[in-house]
């Protein structure tokens, strides 16, 4: 779930926060990549029929078709793809999953009804919320990532934590999420739809946390505990404190004790059971690998053992794993150029340009007149 309505909470008040692009504007930027939210998009991710992608025996593969053709559009891009993996959920998260248990039980109840009524497009959302990233699916994933020669890490807890933990170190300079919280656990930058913002003709969002803060007037430790009170997978928020509701007592009252001891508990009751330090710690300390030990190297892919892993077991076209293969291995060779390319850009002279140009290469002129601003309105030197 990550942060109830943080991202329309920062379209209100810190709109300039959010800047839209495209993903060729990342190039040369290392990115670190929530991998089960990726992964999960892939999975519900259908034909234009509607039917799942899977090979001959049966097994879903879509994960492993995206995995692989959005992790190679990014690189053609330029940017450096570093994929994180969750580890063991913090103890904490025990009501949560519990809650989603829940949703997915009635999902399945919903889901045999919708069959029986032959009411497809119900089917269809049922199933997509029954979608569940197995250990299969993340081992697979993580097999593929090797012989692509894409780095990835094993989580020891929260995937977004550590995500966040790499942009703090300098390692990368965002995190790829659509969860909001890896705001919460401090990274700077959060890409939102990068791995599939193509797919579905939509801008990443790009969101700065710097500049959320100054905007809204908070301190980090301020806008965490805004973000619990938003509703967080730690624990509950206070019943009839809405996403207003929340900024303006913050803005008031600095902290969430402050809170409790200034609202009507009778109109706004807090949860019985209300842990909300010790997911206010979680988000500033969380369980994760040191990020200056981590390291990360990108390699050439492994183009034999990816046509055995992808072609001989899992069904794939050979020509299609060959080409992409083709691609990667062509942008690994032309990135630093490419880079340098992009960041001296050559601007062709207009002909009152050469012109002056010309006139200047003669010698000074008592009669030459003002510049016209001419040269895309650049002003001489």
């Amino acid at each position: 779930m990550g942060i109830h309505g943080l991202s329309k909470v920062i379209g209100d008040y810190s709109p300039s926060a959010v800047k839209e692009n495209e993903i060729k504007n990342f190039f040369g930027r290392k990115v670190a990549i929530d991998a089960s939210m990726s992964i999960y998009q892939f999975l519900i991710a259908v034909r234009q029929d509607g039917s799942t992608l899977t090979n001959a025996d049966g097994e879903t593969t879509s994960h492993l078709m995206g995995m692989f053709y959005r992790t190679i559009r990014m690189i053609e891009n330029g940017i450096k793809p570093v994929y994180v993996f969750d580890g063991k959920p913090p103890e904490m998260k025990s009501g949560e999953l519990a809650k989603r248990k829940e949703r997915r039980d009635d999902a399945e109840k919903s889901l045999k009804a919708a069959e029986a009524e032959g009411d497809a497009e119900n089917v269809e959302k049922f199933q997509k919320r029954l979608v569940k990233v197995t250990k299969q699916h993340n081992d697979e994933c993580k097999q593929l990532l090797g012989l692509m020669g894409v780095p990835f890490i094993d989580a020891p807890c929260e995937a977004e934590a550590q995500c966040a933990s790499l942009v703090k170190s300098g390692k990368v300079y965002a995190v790829g999420t659509e969860d909001m919280d890896a705001l919460t656990f401090g990274a700077s930058v959060v890409l939102r739809h990068l791995t599939f913002s193509e797919a579905r003709k939509m801008p990443i969002k790009e969101f700065h946390l710097e500049r959320i803060l100054m905007d809204m007037q908070f301190t980090i430790d301020e806008f965490i505990d805004l973000c619990i009170l938003l509703g967080c997978d730690y624990c509950d928020s206070i019943k009839g404190i809405g996403p207003k509701r929340a900024v303006e007592l913050m803005k008031q009252y600095r902290s969430i004790e402050n809170i409790i001891k200034n609202i009507d508990k009778k109109k706004y009751p807090l949860p019985d059971v209300w842990p909300f330090q010790e997911a206010r710690r979680l988000f500033k300390e969380p369980e994760v690998a040191d990020a200056d030990t981590v390291e990360l190297k990108w390699t050439e892919p492994n183009e034999e053992e990816l046509v055995k892993f992808m072609v001989g077991e899992k069904g794939f076209s050979e020509e299609r794993i060959r080409n992409g293969v083709k691609k990667l291995e062509k942008s690994r060779t032309t990135s630093t150029q490419g880079r340098l390319d992009n960041f001296f850009k050559v601007t062709p002279l207009t002909s009152s340009a050469k012109k002056r140009k010309e006139t200047d290469s003669k010698g000074p002129d008592k009669k030459k007149s003002k510049p016209s601003g001419a040269g895309r309105g650049r002003k001489p030197k």
